[in-house]
């Protein structure tokens, strides 16, 4: 199994809109990916803290797909590019950093 993870760096001074990510954004991903076949499931995360007290969380929010495979994820993913992508500005002015995972171990 992969696991796409779309991870949203905690900048200052950048904005990142929450409630317009898991109302909007979301559910709308969620709806053009999950018909997919290699579709597995979806989670989102809101980063609160660092690892010490008192710090700021790395990334403002995470979101991680998993699929079967990554050629998978892409035949999801791309015929809906630049629906997604184009909604990004709707939500935040960061740049996610993405990376492609092989899941070894899940409970």
């Amino acid at each position: 199994m992969i696991r796409i993870s779309i991870l949203y760096p905690n900048k200052p001074g950048s904005r990142f809109d929450l409630g317009y990510y898991i109302q909007t954004h979301m559910p709308m991903s969620i709806d053009l990916l999950s018909g997919h076949p290699g579709f597995n499931g979806v989670s989102v995360e809101h980063g609160l803290s660092g690892a010490i007290p008192g710090t700021e969380a790395a990334y403002i929010a995470m979101c991680h797909f998993l699929f079967d495979s990554a050629e998978n994820f892409m035949a999801a993913f791309l015929p809906h590019a630049a629906v997604l992508q184009g909604d990004m500005p709707n939500y935040t002015d960061i740049a996610p950093v993405i990376q492609v995972n092989e899941v070894l171990i899940a409970r």
